[in-house]
C-alpha cells in the first residue's frame, strides 16, 4: 500500500516501511509545541494577558520549526532529512 504524504511544499510518496513511528511523530509534536508554549509564556509573563494576542504568539511559535522542517539543507529532520 503506498500513501502520499504533504511534507512541507512536496508531495511524497511513502511505502510502509518510511511511515514514521509514534517516537517520530512526538518528537515533532513536542518541538512544535515546546515553541509555542516559550511565546505564550514569555508574553504571559510580561504582563499580557490578551487571549487573542496569547493565540497569535503560539500560531508564531510555529513559525520556527516549520522554517526548519521545510529547509532541504537540515538534516534533522523535514524534507531534508534522510528517509
Amino acid at each position: 500500500m503506498v500513501v502520499y504524504l504533504l511534507q512541507g511544499l512536496h508531495l511524497v510518496n511513502l511505502s510502509k516501511e518510511e511511515y514514521m513511528n509514534t517516537a517520530q511523530l512526538q518528537s515533532i509534536l513536542g518541538t512544535y509545541l515546546r515553541a509555542s508554549a516559550a511565546s505564550v509564556a514569555a508574553l504571559y509573563m510580561s504582563g499580557i494577558t490578551d487571549p487573542k494576542t496569547l493565540l497569535n504568539a503560539f500560531i508564531a511559535g510555529l513559525v520556527g520549526p516549520l522554517a526548519k522542517a521545510v529547509n532541504p539543507k537540515d538534516k534533522s529532520y523535514g524534507i531534508g532529512a534522510k528517509k
